[in-house]
Parts: structure tokens; sequence; C-alpha cells
């Protein structure tokens, strides 16, 4: 199948590669940036904030040599940030133990925090040249269709039959191209929905489209109901400064600001839970007062309704007993401080209400 396969797929990728930021310049370390930030990412989505990373951190040392905080908040709106903090990690690596340079063997790469299997292979085969497959969400599905796979792509016999095609058919001397080229063909033309048979270039040879199986094609596991949480948030006043708190390192949104809060509880009130998660995060009791909108944001595996409220310390001494710290801010000052995507809506409409 190689023979028929990659030369019709790398003839289509000459002439309709997407005309991306980091394919301009395939250096090593803008590669294994701009294949972090697409880990279920948009390439629309990416390519701005891949821009100002570069402008802002244009060299592995520019980055293993930049504060944490710096780093989220020019994240900020890009999610999953455990990304983030694992390219800061992993540059401070390469400084320490690499003399700056990218190792190029996939086995050096997958040590490095935040780089897996098909990060590793991505960036071995197009920023070094080497031989080495990749399976990412469009080549898993290209390939699914290809080969009319009826095993589920993300079980552990699909993975491995999946990563077995990826690596038959690779070109040899080719292998950055050949991923680039399944990559884009999955996001040009071989779409989740309603893909563009007709205008694939393998088309002749995929099975699924000869046996009308392509809409079936990835198979998918099927999914439980996503779970939906009710969360309370507390804007806490004093001084005409605001109160912001920083969730722990390791988790989700981890080192982010946020106003503090928590899940609302079985047999709980609103104001109840709230009063209740600021005594056990930070020792101190509250006055509950008027709502200050509500949000709703899916991350991956769950959804939330945030209800947030204006609020007011009573008594006791702040204390970080589950938060990793605290600030009193000025509500112009908030725009400094990386926030998740719900708290930065409740600072925006702090300050649209000054």
């Amino acid at each position: 199948m190689t023979k028929k396969f990659a030369p019709l797929l790398l003839a289509w990728y000459a002439e309709h590669a997407r005309q991306i930021p980091w394919r301009e310049q395939p250096e090593p370390y803008r590669v294994w940036v701009s294949e972090i930030m697409l880990q279920q990412t948009r390439v629309d989505t990416v390519v701005p904030y891949f821009q100002r990373w570069m402008e802002r951190y244009p060299t592995v040392s520019t980055l293993a040599a930049s504060p944490e905080q710096e780093v989220l908040q020019l994240w900020e709106g890009l999610g999953y940030y455990s990304r983030a903090r694992n390219l800061r990690r992993a540059a401070g690596i390469v400084m320490e133990q690499y003399q700056g340079r990218l190792p190029d063997s996939v086995e050096l790469l997958r040590k490095l925090p935040g780089i897996g299997r098909y990060t590793a292979g991505a960036i071995a085969s197009i920023a070094f040249g080497k031989d080495e497959a990749a399976l990412d969400g469009n080549i898993r599905r290209v390939l699914s269709r290809l080969f009319d796979v009826s095993l589920p792509a993300r079980s552990k016999e699909g993975e491995t039959l999946l990563w077995s095609l990826a690596k038959e058919n690779l070109p040899p001397g080719k292998a950055g191209e050949y991923n680039q080229a399944l990559m884009d063909l999955g996001a040009m033309v071989c779409l989740p929905r309603n893909p563009l048979c007709e205008q694939c270039p393998l088309r002749s040879l995929c099975k699924a489209y000869q046996s009308g199986n392509q809409a079936e094609r990835p198979v998918k596991v099927a999914r439980g109901p996503v779970p939906h949480y009710i969360v309370t948030a507390a804007v806490i006043w004093e001084n005409e400064r605001v109160l912001i708190t920083q969730r722990p390192e390791k988790g989700l949104l981890g080192g982010l600001w946020e106003f503090p809060g928590g899940k609302l509880e079985q047999g709980e009130n609103l104001s109840e839970a709230l009063r209740r998660e600021i005594l056990e995060e930070l020792g101190v009791e509250i006055i509950v007062g008027a709502s200050m909108g509500v949000y709703r944001h899916a991350y991956t595996h769950f959804k939330v309704t945030l209800h947030a409220f204006r609020c007011e310390k009573t008594t006791g001494v702040l204390q970080r007993l589950a938060v990793r710290d605290f600030r009193w801010v000025q509500p112009g000052e908030l725009e400094t401080f990386p926030m998740g995507k719900i708290d930065r809506q409740i600072a925006s409409r702090i300050l649209a209400s000054l």
C-alpha cells in the first residue's frame, strides 16, 4: 500500500499544505512549541498564541529563565495549562542537560515533561528528519477510514493497529512531510463530519469510502453522561480591594488565580456552600451578598455552572489552608494575574461595574 498511498498523499500536500508560522521556520524549538500548543487545540486558535509566544520567548533559554506566572499569563485562554508549565519545566531541563538543544531522538524527547508518544514522533520527524510516525486526532481519523478500521480508535487494540499502519506506510526520508500531510488531510478534507471525499487524493484507495463506512469511522467508544457541577465563587471586598487566591500547582488550572469558592454539596444552598468553602480554604467567615452573575463552562470531562457573589469578610485571619497563595488587589491589577476563563469573566465584570 505504501507505493500507492504515500506518493499520492505527498503530491497533494505539495500543492495544498497549510501555510502556518511554524512551518516557515521549522526549527526544533518552534516545532516543539507548536506541537504542545496544538494538543487538543485547533490550528486557527493556536496561531496568534504561537506568534505572541515567539515574540516573548524566541529561544529555549528565554523560556527557561521566565517566571511561571508570566508564562501562564501569556498562555491564558489557550486552556490545558499544564502544557505551559511543562514547557517551561522542560526548557529548564534542556538548558541543564542538553546545552540548550532539544534532543533529536524519540526516546530522549519522551523523557521531557509534556512530551508523549505522538508529540515525540512529530518533533523528531518534522524538526530532525527522523523516520518516526505520529498519530494525532487527524491522522487517527484518516487511517481509520483509509483502512476501514473496525476497532475503536481509542482502544488499546485500535491504537496499536493505527500506530502500526502509520509506521508501515511511512516513506523513508520523508516522514516529516508524510506526518504533516496526514494532519492537513484530516483537517481540510477528511473531516470528522461530512468528509469531502470527492476532493480526497486517496479516495480510490480508501476502504471506508468504497464500503460507504466513512461516517462510521473512526469507531468511537460510547461515553457516559458528562458530570455537571454547581460551583460558587466569592468576590470579597476590603478597603476597595478584592481578594484572589492561587490554585495549587498540580491539578486543574494549576497555578492560576481565581475568586475563591468551590462545589455545592448535597443539602446545601449556594450561600451555605460558599461560606463553608471560604472557611475551609482561608479560615475566615464571610457575609454573602448580591449576585455577581452566573457563568457556564465545559471542560474536557465535566461541565460547571458557577454562581458568583459579592461578599465581605467578617471574622478570622486569612490562612493558606487549601490555597497556594492569596492577594488583596486593586481591580485594575486583576489583568496582571493569569486566570481561567470564568474567573477572567468575573474580573471583567468587576472592572465594567466601576
